[in-house]
């Protein structure tokens, strides 16, 4: 072992090692956030998306497992095993399928814990002990016991937390900045080919048609007159050669490649499993078969917020599916070429912008995903770290 290193149990570590609820509350459309393991995302817990549970029913949960400020979550069931968030909000919510860490402020430090929670070495060591082939599962007694090495002066432990904490909280800042973006975005096409009030809609005369009334001289068409949904192709795990060329399936990005299937920028949509979700890449990009492209002589952004518009069906209830045809016969308003062209250069740069941050936030998760080990292992020093960093200054 490392001079300066210790090595405990999470019981040893915390003040409490539980997990979430084993009833399942009525759900609301609002409430008090109940959040599973789904809703644990790259660190952070996602209150934007989550179900929600009653205050009677929020009593309940919390009588086992309280979820405070400083906490560490980690889903223990289902497939999103593994997946860890440091709680940095005050806020009230109530767990399922997710395990609880409440670490010892005199032993360790809370922040130093999670990382240790997402790092390789944690994560290896803890996963292969994991039960069920249906449902994975880490039981509370296997949670407890597993050991891990972590520095022993707790100011070094905050040193370590501190340097890593730094990439995420760019991380953060620059996702703030893109949802921001594609806020801005969104209302701008809604005002300009929702309500239609866009830059001379003044002078434009209204006329009726099948969808209401609409700008004079904006034919209604189907979309198979403007557009052409092309069939992705299969590219299984195995066969991914890593890269840098995103592949999308009907969830988004599920992995890399080093061959594109198509050229980019292009525009993606859901045909298996999440059945019309759409998604707009800058790159070159490969899209599986769970999913279709879009080949179009269109302005790619109108045609994107378009598309998240529509109406898609699912026409098979076993398994979600979108069918092609269906999809082409749905109608759409094609603005005239001068509104679509002002369109096209507000939006393009904030789109390119977009772009930008999220590849800043992939190179910092790369590097803070390098040192992560190395520092939590003690590998690496603090003060080596800060001495590379005022090498690259100079």
């Amino acid at each position: 072992m490392k001079k300066g290193m210790a090595s405990g149990t999470l019981a040893e570590l915390c003040t409490l090692v539980t997990d979430g609820t084993h009833d399942s509350p009525k759900l609301l459309e609002n409430g008090i956030p109940f959040i599973k393991g789904k809703h644990i995302n790259q660190g952070f817990v996602d209150f934007e998306h989550c179900d929600f549970i009653s205050r009677i029913d929020h009593q309940k949960v919390i009588s086992r497992s309280k979820p405070e400020r400083g906490d560490i979550l980690f889903a223990n069931i289902g497939n999103s095993i593994g997946d860890a968030a440091y709680v940095a909000t005050s806020k009230e919510f109530s767990i399922k399928n997710v395990a609880l860490f409440k670490p010892n402020p005199r032993i360790i430090n809370s922040r130093y814990l999670y990382y240790h929670s997402i790092s390789r070495a944690f994560q290896a060591s803890l996963l292969v002990k994991k039960s069920g082939s249906a449902q994975p599962f880490l039981g509370l007694d296997t949670l407890r016991n597993h050991s891990l090495q972590y520095h022993v002066d707790i100011e070094e432990q905050e040193r370590v937390a501190d340097i890593l904490a730094a990439y995420d909280n760019l991380i953060e800042n620059n996702t703030r900045r893109v949802k921001v973006l594609e806020q801005i975005t969104q209302m701008l096409y809604r005002e300009w080919f929702v309500n239609f009030r866009f830059p001379g809609h003044e002078k434009v005369k209204m006329v009726e048609s099948e969808m209401g009334m609409i700008p004079g001289g904006w034919p209604l068409k189907k979309l198979g007159d403007v557009l052409h949904l092309e069939y992705g192709k299969a590219l299984k795990a195995d066969q991914r050669t890593g890269g840098n060329i995103p592949v999308f399936g009907s969830s988004g990005v599920l992995g890399f490649h080093s061959e594109r299937l198509t050229c980019g920028p292009g525009v993606i949509v859901g045909r298996k499993g999440n059945v019309g979700s759409v998604f707009y890449c800058q790159s070159d990009f490969w899209v599986i078969d769970t999913a279709y492209f879009v080949s179009t002589s269109m302005p790619l952004h109108f045609v994107f917020f378009n598309l998240c518009t529509q109406n898609f069906l699912n026409n098979d209830a076993a398994v979600p599916g979108l069918n092609r045809n269906q999809a082409h016969s749905l109608p759409i308003i094609v603005p005239d070429d001068e509104t679509l062209g002002s369109f096209e250069n507000v939006v393009k740069p904030v789109f390119e912008l977009k772009s930008s941050l999220e590849k800043k936030n992939s190179n910092l998760r790369t590097t803070r995903d390098l040192l992560l080990p190395k520092l939590v292992s003690g590998e690496f020093s603090v003060e080596q770290i800060e001495q590379e960093v005022v090498a690259e200054m100079v």
